[in-house]
Formats: structure tokens, sequence, C-alpha cells
């Protein structure tokens, strides 16, 4: 007999069903009565059992491992370039970024720039952000405002004092630069020796914690949320896990000219990041968990068949004989599709093509 496969008909479902979407509310086109099952006295050329167990929607994309956010560190005073952290090293608060004749300029925390040099009398966020750091590095005996006072000048000697500078009781730029945290030094933008000054890239940085970015296809978004759980396989072989971080607004078409499907920006953030190893620019594979079904029955989606009064089916082979059975379609994932109908059963055998 003929298969009847759908291959047209099913054509998107299937298409989708391969990139792992969802699709759990399919329900076959039914006339005024239910259909009845059809005793066919063909035997397909192959067979497959009718399984019960977990189905997921998961799938998988190629990523790439990278670290999050990029940004440019700027000299904050001019003179001659004699130290800069290392490519590839990790700066702390408190800790060198470079220097310039001989002067360290250190990492503090803080979302607002390092602009002025801050003296007693001054107001701002900017004050807050200093004043929040030489707390944290227990340099204390202020009150945490927007004020700089002749205490936040006094917890400012001090830590001029422990870093062997002058004690001036002011900061600014030619001794601090703030970054919102940790920072990886991605690469120099200048060489030792080199005269820099206000303005001028010193490094390129990226923030400490690792990610991957991967792209997604337009159509598939909905299956990469926000706090979608994710599983990455990492250049090592190891697992680590994680959820979806963020996801792009705008589309673009990349610039493969084979590939112009219009794809948004997804990036992953890991449970642990520092526990995960890999070099910058590594290829990464990215499971989306998706949704799950518990306990239910499923077939090949190549076992579905189209039912000559409309909707769908599937062709059961039992006591020498072979029979179609009309089925409602749940969740697709993982190549198989749920199915749900009149007397199915787990190790029902159900017709397939031959391999």
């Amino acid at each position: 007999m003929s298969r009847r496969r759908l291959v047209f008909a099913l054509a998107a479902i299937v298409a989708v069903a391969g990139a792992g979407a969802a699709v759990t509310s399919v329900t076959a086109v039914t006339g005024p009565e239910k259909k009845r099952i059809v005793a066919d006295p063909g035997l397909p050329p192959a067979t497959t059992p009718l399984t019960r167990g977990d189905l997921s929607d998961s799938f998988q994309q190629e990523g790439t491992l990278g670290h999050l956010g990029e940004r440019k560190i700027n000299a904050g005073t001019a003179g001659t370039l004699n130290w800069i952290a290392p490519t590839g090293s990790t700066v702390e608060r408190n800790e060198r970024l470079y220097e310039v004749d001989g002067r360290p300029v250190r990492l503090m925390y803080g979302a607002e720039p390092m602009y002025r040099t801050l003296k007693t009398g001054d107001e701002g966020r900017d004050v807050r952000q200093v004043e929040e750091n030489l707390a944290a590095l227990g340099y204390t005996g202020f009150t945490v405002d927007e004020e700089y006072t002749e205490k936040t000048a006094a917890a400012v000697k001090r830590w001029q004092k422990s870093h062997d500078l002058k004690r001036t009781g002011t900061i600014g730029p030619d001794a601090i630069a703030f970054a919102g945290g940790a920072l990886r030094v991605k690469e120099a933008g200048a060489a030792t020796g080199d005269q820099v000054g206000p303005g001028r890239p010193v490094l390129t940085v990226t923030g400490s914690e690792r990610v991957v970015r991967f792209k997604l296809p337009v159509a598939d978004a909905g299956t990469a949320k926000v706090g979608t759980r994710v599983s990455v396989q990492l250049p090592d072989g190891t697992r680590a896990a994680g959820k979806v971080s963020s996801v792009g607004k705008t589309a673009s078409a990349g610039s493969d000219p084979q590939d112009l499907t219009p794809k948004i920006d997804i990036t992953v953030s890991f449970d642990a990041p520092e526990k995960v190893k890999g070099v910058d620019q590594s290829p990464v594979t990215v499971d989306l968990t998706g949704e799950t079904r518990r306990n239910v029955l499923s077939v090949p989606v190549n076992a579905l068949l189209a039912l000559p009064g409309g909707g769908f089916g599937i062709q059961v082979v039992e006591n020498g004989g072979a029979r179609d059975v009309e089925v409602e379609l749940g969740m697709f994932g993982q190549g198989r599709v749920e199915v749900t109908g009149d007397g199915l059963r787990e190790g029902m055998k159900v017709g397939v093509p031959s391999a």
C-alpha cells in the first residue's frame, strides 16, 4: 500500500522539529464524527516500537567561547608607558592596570568613569564610588555618600601611604580607573616605552566572566529566552551548565553569503564561570534544554501518515496485519513526535519507511 507520508503537508513541521522547536497543540483535523480504525492488509517495509518516556525539544547550536563585554582603557595621564598588565591576565580591585612614568594606575570598581581629580568639598557619584572602594579595601572612618570630606581625604592618604605614593589626600585618573568589576586583558593598545596621554587607548579589556555567544534564526528565537537552561560542551570535552543571559533585539543576516537567514545574538552565562577553561574564540556546542514532556508515547516523525479523510495517523502492525490509527500530535523533539490515540500502548510496532 502507499504509505501516504506527509512529505508536503508536514514538511514545515518536520523542519521545525529538526530545529528543536516545540509543537504542543497540533490536533488532527476531523469531521463531525470520530474516525474509525481502518483495516489495511498491506505491511510496511520496516517497523519501530511505540515508546513511552520523556520527550524534550532540546537542540544544539554551535557557539564561541569568550568573555563578557569589551571596552578600552584610556590613559589617565601623560607620560611614558613603562608597564602594562599582560595579555590574558585578570586585574581585580586595587591591582595595577598600567604605569606611566613609574606611577601605577589601579583598578577600582564603579560604573562612572574617573574623569577628574577629587578633593575635599567635591560632590558626585564618582565620590561615592571612591568611598565604596576605600571601604571595601578597609580604609574606613568616613560616611559613604556623595560628599568628599576631610575624613575621605584622610582615608585616601592612608591608601596612598600603603602604595608608597605622595600623601596628598586627592585622587584622580592618574591613580585609578573605574570598571564594573574585575577585568581580563584582551590586548595591549600601546607598548612599553610609548608616549601616552589622556584619551589614548592603553588596553583593550573584557569582563573576567566567561560566556558563550551564538546566533539563532529569528524563527527559533522563542526557544532561547532569558533564563533558558543550557549545557555547553567545552573544547576539552567537559560540560558546563548555564543559562541564556541575554537575547539580541536586532536581527542581522550575518557575513555568510550562503546563509542569509536573519539571526539574533544569544549570550550564555555559566553557573560557575570561574571553572570554565578554554582558549578565547574556541568553538563550543550549546544544548538548549527547552521543554520536556514526561511519560508520553512517541514515534519517529517519519512514522506519521496522512489519513484519507484528513488528519494524522500511524500504521500499527500486529497479528500479521496492519491498520491505520488516527492520532493527535503533541511535542516534536529529537526527531520524534508525541502521539495520543485510542488503543495505543507502549511496545506496539509502528510502520516506518525502510532505512
